[in-house]
Parts: C-alpha cells; sequence; structure tokens
C-alpha cells in the first residue's frame, strides 16, 4: 500500500533509517571535502548541497501568481506567429 501512496519514499521502507545514515555521512563528506580544499587554497569554503532524499519536495518556485488565461493565450500566439515567420523566412 505505502508503493502505492509513494512510490519514491517506499523505495526507502524498511532501510529508511539506514538510508538516511548514510545520506547523512554523504553530506558531512562533502563538507569536510570542501572545508579542506578551501583550507589547501585560503579561500572560504562553499557549503555543497546536500544530497536530495526521497520524499523530498522541490523548492523551485516560479513565478508567484497565476497567469489569466488570456494573457497565457495571447503569448503563445505570438510565439506561434514568430515561428512561423521563421519557418516561412519572412
Amino acid at each position: 500500500m505505502a508503493k502505492e501512496l509513494d512510490p519514491e519514499l517506499a523505495i526507502w521502507g524498511g532501510s529508511l533509517k539506514t538510508n538516511a545514515l548514510l545520506a547523512d555521512i554523504v553530506d558531512l563528506l562533502a563538507l569536510i571535502n570542501a572545508n579542506l580544499v578551501a583550507l589547501g587554497s585560503g579561500k572560504k569554503a562553499k557549503k555543497p548541497k546536500p544530497i536530495k532524499r526521497p520524499g523530498d519536495k522541490d523548492k523551485q518556485v516560479i513565478g508567484k501568481n497565476a497567469v489569466p488565461i488570456d494573457e497565457l493565450r495571447a503569448f503563445f500566439e505570438k510565439k506561434r506567429q514568430e515561428h512561423e515567420k521563421r519557418k516561412n523566412g519572412r
């Protein structure tokens, strides 16, 4: 049943704790590596991105509000016309 509700999370099912610990270890090793590189170069360490865990949602947000349908239709119509002009060599 868990597989049907959230297949990505179900993959980690029985071994969730082990996989979470392994992901934490990978993140820690990446941080240590970044600090060692920074130590050798004399620059400040860039914090590495953590490994994506199953069940984590992407935090990318595009735009703030919905676009009105008329505006969206006008946008695509303009793009279609531009494409037709390029296609016909005008």
